[in-house]
């Protein structure tokens, strides 16, 4: 247990979601994972995800292979079992639905693909959540080699560990910035919504920030633009949820990459 918690440590201490990631990474293939896709979002609507392009979304899949993304993954028969559940659940659930004739054919026609692209054996961990609008969810596919009853055994021996690695993981990056498809803000954007979000006034913040007002209004203007949001208040709320006001230094230098 002493490596576990060691490895737990190690991920606590990461201080950005590249070393994060790629720790996990690190981490997931010594046990046999060495592809892990990891999705999460905080604007969740009932069976959907909202706008994919407000997700997170990690993966060191093959992005030579078409569809294998966020979208895609929608699809397959293992994201509807995360979306109902929370857990772990082997990919040999997929395979009994089908036996059953209980998955759409979009779901089969996703499996086909993943089969053929080489994902035939792994894990899905579904994450438990604060809140109802948001989902976060996991999925680690076993090396070349293995077969569902390689992984189902080394589930058996270790799961407990996997998981706890995992949803440490989880908790930890949902608190950086998020790295999402939309246009970073700047900095500058940032420190405008930081100052609305402590209840400022524009000309207080053109004051603070050493502009015109009339610069200010650009800067929360733009902002609203790459949020896609109509409102500054929903721009504030928006950036806050995907942790891209109110960061470190180190952080908030990220989200402008």
């Amino acid at each position: 247990m002493t490596g576990t918690l060691g490895q737990l440590a190690r991920i606590a201490n990461a201080q950005t979601p590249e070393e994060l990631w790629a720790l996990h990474l690190s981490l997931m293939e010594g046990y046999g994972f060495d592809r892990v896709a990891y999705g999460f979002t905080r604007h969740r609507r009932d069976q959907s995800i909202g706008d994919a392009q407000d997700a997170m979304f990690l993966s060191n899949h093959d992005r030579s292979q078409p569809g294998f993304d966020l979208v895609f993954f929608t699809r397959t028969p293992m994201y509807r079992w995360a979306v109902q559940n929370t857990g772990a659940c082997s990919w040999r659930w997929a395979e009994a639905e089908r036996a059953a004739g209980r998955l759409s054919a979009d779901e089969i026609s996703a499996m086909d693909t993943a089969r053929r692209a080489g994902f035939c054996a792994g894990y899905t961990i579904s994450f438990v959540e604060h809140s109802p609008r948001a989902k976060g969810a996991m999925g680690l596919t076993a090396r070349r080699g293995l077969t569902q009853a390689d992984v189902d055994a080394i589930w058996d021996r270790q799961g407990d560990e996997i998981l706890a690695i995992c949803n440490m993981m989880h908790l930890r990056i949902t608190h950086m910035p998020f790295r999402i498809a939309r246009r970073p803000l700047s900095a500058r954007q940032r420190e405008a919504l930081e100052w609305v979000a402590e209840g400022k006034t524009t000309q207080d913040i053109a004051t603070i920030m050493g502009v015109s007002p009339a610069m200010v209004e650009k800067h929360l203007r733009l902002a609203r633009e790459a949020l896609d949001v109509e409102t500054t208040a929903h721009a504030v709320a928006k950036a806050a949820m995907l942790n891209h006001i109110f960061t470190t230094q180190q952080a908030a230098n990220l989200t402008d990459r």
